[in-house]
């Protein structure tokens, strides 16, 4: 099916307490010689002493305590609401494979400002700069290059979708958009400062609930789209972890470019 390519990560790593997260993980490492080694004395009933390949050391195992929106994750239709095109939302468990291995298309956002809407005259504008025409089950990746400032308080200023790009994404027929930031919205403190301003409260959230309306998913959290080094061509692979009844499953996304 491929001939030669470049396998480019294009996923952020799930770290312990990361500045990138206002709900992080924690994460517990157990080591060769401190839980791990008792750990498996307790399953084995063996002395240390008796390990000998591994010189009396044990196992290393991680215990993770996180919510399944941390890291590069995809946000399934359940986690915007219980409904969506008037049917029961659909759990990351539930969905099509194929929505997750397909035809990528990057759309470089990162003129916008942070706090801007990225609309669909954006959208379209950045479309016909690359001379591409969007086809059913296309993988959109916006760049904002937010990415960029992955460790610091400003990466949480960034561009991000509303309601009408979102809609008018689905309409091609695209069913997973992604963003190399954290979310696909705007700011969480833009859609708060434009609610306090106007008391609407559609401005909270209007992306992902444009998922009511028309059954979608999302990629958050991306990185390292300008390492692809093309618009269009290339084949992204972000099947996420199967996670029964889940809003959201975090996912290894990576693009596959062929070889020049």
């Amino acid at each position: 099916m491929f001939g030669p390519c470049r396998v480019i990560d294009l996923s952020v790593p799930l770290e312990h307490e990361a500045v990138s997260e206002p709900m992080p993980a924690r994460i517990r490492y157990i080591t060769h010689d401190g839980d791990g080694l008792r750990q498996m004395q307790q399953f084995f009933g063996v002395n240390p002493a008796d390990l000998v390949y591994s010189n009396g050391l044990g196992w290393a195992i991680e215990e993770i305590q996180a919510i399944t929106h941390t890291g590069t994750h995809v946000d399934a239709p359940y986690h915007y609401g219980p409904t969506a095109a008037g049917q029961p939302a659909r759990t990351i468990d539930q969905l099509p494979l194929d929505w997750f291995f397909a035809p990528g298309v990057i759309l470089d956002m990162r003129h916008k400002a942070a706090g801007d809407f990225i609309t669909v005259a954006d959208l379209e504008s950045a479309l016909q700069r690359i001379h591409y025409r969007l086809q059913p089950l296309d993988i959109v990746l916006l760049q904002t290059g937010a990415d960029q400032r992955l460790h610091s308080p400003d990466y949480f200023a960034q561009p991000g979708l509303g309601r009408e790009g979102v809609l008018w994404l689905t309409e091609q027929g695209v069913k997973v958009i992604g963003i190399d930031a954290y979310t696909l919205d705007r700011p969480f403190a833009s859609m708060v400062a434009d609610y306090r301003r106007t008391g609407d409260g559609r401005s909270i959230w209007p992306a992902h609930f444009a998922g009511l309306t028309r059954e979608y998913c999302q990629i958050e959290k991306l990185a390292h789209l300008d390492r692809i080094g093309r618009p269009c061509g290339f084949h992204v692979s972000c099947l996420p972890v199967k996670i029964k009844d889940a809003s959201a499953g975090w996912c290894r996304a990576v693009a596959l470019v062929p070889e020049a």
